[in-house]
């Protein structure tokens, strides 16, 4: 076995964090607060990435016992054997690779003892090459006119990953225009297809079998509507595609040069970072690319190298365990304050969720214990106009991630500021509250005197509501892979500490099949 199995509650530090918790269950966060140096104590500096996670109800005890936790699970032996290529993804008999995806070492990472490391740097090269050469405009469609548009078909993690980037990184985009289609619902094709010309719109098909029905019957859809103005010589113009199949895409008419590479040691929601991704390149242009990969990168090293004291992937999925597990709270909610970062949630549903929602340990023996926390969120300050009252005044406590930047990319700084302000205000009313003293105080100074014994009880907010502050200096393709990577370190942590599986994905077959085999009696 490449992990080691251990569950978690039977080890000598869940038996000690079962006693903490119910010594401190009712701690204040405001009353840790009080502490001039708790933030000092509370926060990671990692270049132009800050960590805050003081207002978290937990004591340096807390802390130090989670620690131990992680180490009685023996988390930097899985962490080594993911980084240098042993096969973790057991069920499925895989290496789990993406970091190798964006690792700019020499050393060599073998899989069935050849070195990846080449093919990766062929892989980019390729990817460099062609986006060039679209973005200038020398790829020609079949009338001879350069491209305009980019359409990705795929779905899941050929789609979320890719979408999410293009859309978080708008403001570095070039002059192409880029679309995605990936609902099998014959409607959204349709309104794709309504915004294209043919003569001037690239398909990239990403399908790693080229077998995805959602993905192909997408593609057979669009080509019979190129078909329309096109002959099938002109397809290798206007098709290229992602995929391990060859003869499936040689079949579909497209030109073996125009295939890019998929490994079986990427799992899909994690493979933005191979020619899944080409879509991001063709947007932002590679150089942007390469800096997502680099961000990354810088992640990967810290995870790697960094004590579990200081790292913040691990740091923070401890904290999602002592809320998960021990606080019993289901949800975490996750809150950028930028709108460029609308679809974050959506792709960390999918990387959370389809990896961590497991109900049998490593042993394949059912767990009697919680795993995967559903994630959800929105951006701020929209979301405090929504959700947000739940948050503050409903009966479940939510953990909450507030993403924020310290400086706008358009530099409306009047915008910034009050975005900003919101972005700590909602961080503090989480933490701190509002006590009936205070609202007693509000109403008399608003002279509201009368309303005070009928209003009071509904204007107390608790508080002590935890969250963490993950802030950066600005939105740029370098922080944002460094924030993606973050996330996939995060959910990885929680699978070991866990004891569960985070690469496979059965629980997602099911559903497909049955679709099949209703298919196949109409």
């Amino acid at each position: 076995m490449a992990l080691k199995n251990t569950n978690p509650t039977k080890t000598q530090a869940w038996q000690n964090l079962t006693k903490h918790f119910n010594e401190i269950k009712g701690i204040s966060i405001k009353e840790l607060c009080k502490d001039v140096n708790r933030k000092e104590g509370f926060s990671i500096q990692l270049d132009d990435l800050l960590v805050d996670f003081s207002k978290n109800r937990i004591t340096k005890e807390t802390l130090d016992l989670l620690l131990q936790l992680a180490k009685e699970v023996d988390l930097k032996d899985a962490i080594e054997k993911q980084f240098t290529g042993a096969v973790i993804n057991v069920t499925e008999g895989r290496e789990v690779l993406h970091t190798a995806l964006r690792s700019t070492k020499e050393d060599a990472i073998l899989v069935n003892n050849k070195n990846i490391k080449p093919q990766i740097q062929t892989a980019l090269r390729k990817i460099r090459s062609f986006s060039n050469k679209v973005i200038n405009g020398k790829w020609k469609g079949f009338t001879g006119k350069s491209i305009t548009d980019i359409v990705n078909i795929g779905i899941g993690g050929s789609d979320l990953g890719p979408d999410m980037i293009v859309e978080s990184l708008q403001y570095y985009k070039n002059h192409l225009n880029t679309h995605f289609v990936s609902n099998i619902d014959g409607d959204h094709v349709s309104e794709i297809i309504k915004k294209l010309n043919p003569e001037t719109t690239l398909f990239v098909i990403v399908s790693k079998t080229f077998t995805t029905q959602e993905t192909i019957t997408n593609a057979e859809t669009i080509k019979d509507w190129f078909l329309k103005s096109a002959t099938v010589f002109d397809i290798p113009k206007h098709f290229v595609a992602v995929s391990t199949n060859l003869n499936a895409v040689n079949n579909f008419g497209i030109d073996k040069a125009n295939v890019f590479t998929m490994w079986n040691w990427v799992g899909g929601r994690f493979s933005l970072w191979s020619a899944v991704g080409l879509s991001i390149s063709l947007s932002v242009g590679f150089d942007n690319y390469r800096e997502l990969l680099n961000g990354a990168e810088e992640m990967d090293i810290h995870y790697r190298n960094t004590d579990f004291d200081k790292n913040i992937p691990v740091i923070l999925a401890l904290l999602s365990i002592w809320y998960n597990n021990f606080y019993e709270a289901e949800t975490e909610a996750v809150l950028p304050y930028s709108q460029y970062l609308k679809k974050l949630p959506d792709y960390l549903q999918q990387a959370i969720m389809e990896s961590n929602g497991k109900g049998v340990d490593r042993n394949g023996d059912k767990i009697n214990y919680q795993t995967g926390t559903i994630v959800w969120g929105s951006t701020g300050t929209n979301m405090q106009h929504a959700f947000m009252q739940l948050v503050h005044q409903g009966t479940k406590l939510i953990p909450a991630d507030f993403i924020g930047y310290k400086e706008s990319l358009y530099g409306l700084t009047d915008h910034h500021k009050k975005l900003m302000a919101n972005y700590y205000g909602q961080i503090d009313a989480l933490a701190f509250g509002k006590t009936k003293e205070e609202v007693h105080l509000e109403l008399k100074t608003a002279g509201e005197e009368d309303k005070i014994a009928t209003l009071l009880p509904f204007k107390v907010f608790e508080g002590n509501r935890p969250s963490n502050a993950i802030l950066f200096e600005k939105l740029t393709p370098k922080s944002l892979g460094k924030l993606i990577a973050l996330y996939e370190h995060k959910i990885f942590t929680q699978g070991i500490l866990w004891n569960i599986y985070s690469y496979d994905q059965f629980g997602v077959e099911l559903g497909k099949e049955l679709a099949k085999k209703l298919l196949d009696k109409q």
